[in-house]
């Protein structure tokens, strides 16, 4: 088994200081879907902080996690940042050796469903609307409809991908009952008359989300681009988090996303104000991150050794946040 460095323990002791090591650009391409739980990238690469750490970072969007998850296991991208199980389903049923390196967000998921849908009952026989059925946000939907009585063999599975064509998926077809989404998708559909019916974290608790998660072997080739990469993740979150640049985070948003700056204004403030799901400094949440792992064990069965070190390498993180003032 893989062990977690220790490298936590020397920033507290004050024994390290991260000194970014800068030898020239060097270009990473992240992947991610498109939201503004990953507005720290977007505001790091606009306001030039990555270029002050000698990286050249370009954004791709992903449709689908399955599309990121082979992204990443053949090198075609560097880092991922997306729901952390993904990153587990590439351990347990790829047997990719895989490391999350930060965490990011709660997912600030909300379930929806079609106007004409009235009760949990109405759901049975019918379908949810998923990304991938294995994975993430469907093994959360599960489990919130089991809360319910909703038992996973009553319902269809519809794959959609990304939180817009999810979205799409209960507007093209009643046959699509229920879907989770979050921002800037939550807002569209909001306005769009489908009715709200509570969040992912009021239902399950403590649930880690986003994260970023690269292949470990690159990551111990690329130490310093990599520690480089997620000072400047962090550094960005301090920045936009500030009141007095909410606005313009906004604005870099709905650049980034192609949608309307009040679209983009509402996503940010739900990620960002007094109730938002993205941590500040892009910690992962161990009691979320175990409750991930018992979910997937419930869910998916069989599972052996789910335990959290066995996924993690936070010691890219400690050097990061230990080299910030």
């Amino acid at each position: 088994m893989h062990r977690i460095s220790a490298f936590s323990a020397f920033a507290i002791a004050g024994v390290i200081a991260w000194t970014p090591q800068v030898k020239g650009d060097e270009h990473l391409l992240v992947n991610v879907f498109p939201g503004p739980q990953h507005l720290a990238l977007y505001v790091a690469k606009d306001k030039g902080l990555f270029a002050k750490r000698g990286l050249s970072v370009d954004v791709e969007f992903t449709p689908t996690s399955k599309a990121q998850r082979d992204a990443l296991a053949e090198g075609r991208v560097q880092i991922a940042q997306a729901a952390v199980d993904n990153a587990v389903a590439m351990v347990e049923g790829a047997k990719k050796d895989v490391i999350i390196v930060s965490g990011g967000s709660n997912g600030m998921l909300s379930l929806f469903v079609r106007p004409e849908v009235k009760s949990y009952d109405d759901i049975r026989g019918k379908a949810v609307v998923v990304d991938a059925p294995d994975t993430a946000y469907a093994l959360v939907l599960y489990k919130m409809l089991a809360l319910k009585g909703v038992k996973r063999s009553e319902y269809d599975i519809f794959q959609g991908g990304d939180c817009m064509r999810r979205l799409n998926g209960i507007r093209n077809d009643p046959k699509n009952a229920a879907v989770l989404l979050n921002f800037p998708c939550t807002v569209l559909a909001e306005r769009e008359g489908f009715p709200n019916w509570g969040t992912a974290a009021d239902a399950l608790g403590a649930y880690q989300a986003d994260g970023a998660f690269v292949m470990r072997d690159w990551a111990q080739q690329h130490r310093d681009a990599l520690v480089n990469y997620l000072q400047s993740i962090v550094e960005a979150l301090r920045w936009a988090s500030r009141p007095e640049n909410r606005a313009e985070t906004a604005a870099i948003v709905a650049k980034y996303l192609k949608v309307a700056p009040d679209v983009a204004e509402k996503s940010v403030e739900g990620a960002l104000g007094p109730h938002g799901g993205l941590d500040k400094d892009a910690r992962l949440n161990m009691a979320g991150f175990r409750n991930l792992l018992q979910l997937r064990a419930e869910t998916i069965g069989g599972l052996a050794d789910m335990k959290p070190e066995k996924y993690l390498d936070l010691s890219y993180y400690d050097l990061a946040v230990t080299g910030l003032p």
